[in-house]
């Protein structure tokens, strides 16, 4: 999961410091912890006990316009279980749910007034062998009648600041909108 986000600074002291804020943030450390945890627990509906792991938690990956605290959930599919069950038992993905899951997709349906569409959605591919890669379209562009559109949004825990997630929704999509603003 990709869960807490610090935008690029301007020069390489305040880039520093934004990386050390993010990697020492109680409240995105909560909030990615939140999500790894409802990863494990999905996973372990398929795969064989014992082989869910984390091998990677509250690493720092940075882009060209933001920090991203970055874990890993991993785990080996059970002998009576495909890729399939992987995705029936995981879908969909925590990181856009929240958890708990089942109520977090019941308040975002009360609270958001259009569905998602290709924001927040999948896309997979599974071929013959039984191989499966998918990817949440998160930062991601809709072309539709002549209009372009993009999304962004956070996660939302106990101690979240409103402004604050929305600046950090803004700051995600920036990146798309430069991009646009510059064909």
């Amino acid at each position: 999961p990709i869960k807490g986000t610090r935008p690029r600074g301007t020069t390489p002291a305040e880039d520093a410091a934004h990386a050390a804020d993010l990697l020492a943030s109680p409240k995105d450390r909560a909030e990615n912890l939140m999500i790894v945890d409802l990863l494990r627990n999905d996973l372990g509906r398929t795969c064989r006990i014992g082989t869910v792991q984390v091998p990677e938690l509250f690493s720092l990956e940075s882009y060209p316009n933001v920090h991203h605290l970055v874990s890993s959930v991993t785990g080996e599919l059970a002998a009576d279980k495909d890729a399939l069950d992987l995705i029936a038992g995981s879908f969909p993905g925590g990181s856009i749910t929240g958890a708990p899951k089942i109520r977090a997709m019941q308040i975002i349906d009360e609270l958001e007034p259009t569905r998602r569409g290709l924001y927040c959605g999948s896309l997979l591919y599974l071929d013959v062998r039984g191989e499966m890669d998918s990817s949440i379209a998160i930062r991601s562009l809709l072309v539709k009648d002549g209009q372009v559109c993009c999304w962004g949004g956070g996660g939302i825990v106990a101690d979240s600041d409103w402004q604050a997630e929305y600046q950090e929704s803004i700051t995600k999509v920036k990146v798309l909108l430069d991009t646009l603003q510059n064909l």
